[in-house]
């Protein structure tokens, strides 16, 4: 039974917000006012010197540990959003987790597309091992961050080098192609995103390299011998037949993964904690699952 909140939140949220012929001028004009940029008046942000991305971390009053980490791989469809629009979101979260959390201002396409990203998240993660002992950092990516911290994890695994504890992917992308059912038979009723509109901003950020390449869509990527695995997504989301498929992929090739599709939950749910319990309700499942793994 959904509450009365969530019920006036999504008769308040209205599909059309993603259209596919928007220019990138556009887009991210949207994103942007539906990204808060307030800052908490008890959240604590501090610029990480010498980074090679500029980052910061956040954390809240309820901190418990902080010789551990987060790091947050921000969504915006690839092309928009940046710290700003991610520190609310990530002090959300912090208080979830009782761990800063780490938000960084990778490149964005289509102007640096495709490794720009992936690469800036490598840089920024090698980094935080400076810092942090990897089984005590773990990585999340909301929407397109989602996949480009999948993405990251399968580099850093081919490359050798050290695994965070954990992994989550907040109603992540994982395929642009967007071949899921959930994708092929898109009802609109998303208010968020569709189907033709994910497909072009991935174009906007594979550029010339092909879409299902394992990299940009790490649905079609190699998940043996990655760390544990969570895939959050709603029976509403669009992209949820991408953590659907992801989790079977992961689990069959024996890596330790949960698959969490909250009912009646739409795209990007989680940045909604404020303002409905089942949204909050899903960022504690996030946090319980990290807080396994960190400690």
């Amino acid at each position: 039974m959904l509450s009365n909140q969530y019920r006036q939140l999504r008769a308040a949220l209205q599909p059309g917000l993603a259209n596919p012929a928007d220019p990138v001028y556009l887009v991210r004009d949207k994103m942007h006012a539906i990204h808060p940029t307030a800052i908490p008046d008890d959240a604590q942000v501090n610029e990480l010197v010498n980074s090679p991305v500029y980052a910061v971390s956040v954390q809240t009053p309820q901190l418990r540990d902080d010789d551990s980490a987060v790091m947050m791989v921000h969504g915006g469809a690839f092309v928009s959003t940046t710290v700003e629009h991610y520190v609310p979101y990530a002090a959300a979260l912090s208080r979830f987790f009782q761990r800063p959390v780490v938000v960084y201002a990778y490149r964005l396409a289509p102007e640096h597309p495709f490794p720009a990203a992936l690469d800036d998240s490598l840089a920024v993660y090698q980094f935080l091992l400076e810092r942090f002992a990897p089984h005590k950092l773990a990585v999340i990516g909301d929407s397109c961050g989602g996949g480009i911290g999948l993405s990251m994890l399968c580099e850093l695994k081919d490359r050798k080098l050290p695994l965070p504890a954990a992994y989550a992917g907040l109603t992540p992308w994982l395929d642009l192609t967007m071949s899921g059912k959930a994708a092929v038979q898109d009802t609109g009723d998303d208010p968020f995103v569709c189907t033709e509109w994910i497909r072009a901003r991935g174009l906007d950020y594979a550029a010339d390299t092909p879409t299902d390449h394992p990299r940009v869509s790490p649905l079609f990527a190699d998940l043996r011998d990655l760390p544990p695995l969570y895939f959050a997504s709603g029976s509403q989301d669009i992209t949820r037949d991408d953590s659907r498929r992801a989790a079977a992929l992961a689990s069959e090739a024996g890596t330790s993964v949960v698959l969490d599709i909250a009912p009646g939950m739409i795209h990007g749910y989680h940045g909604l904690s404020a303002l409905a319990p089942e949204c909050a309700a899903g960022c504690q499942r996030i946090a319980d699952f990290l807080n396994a793994h960190l400690e």
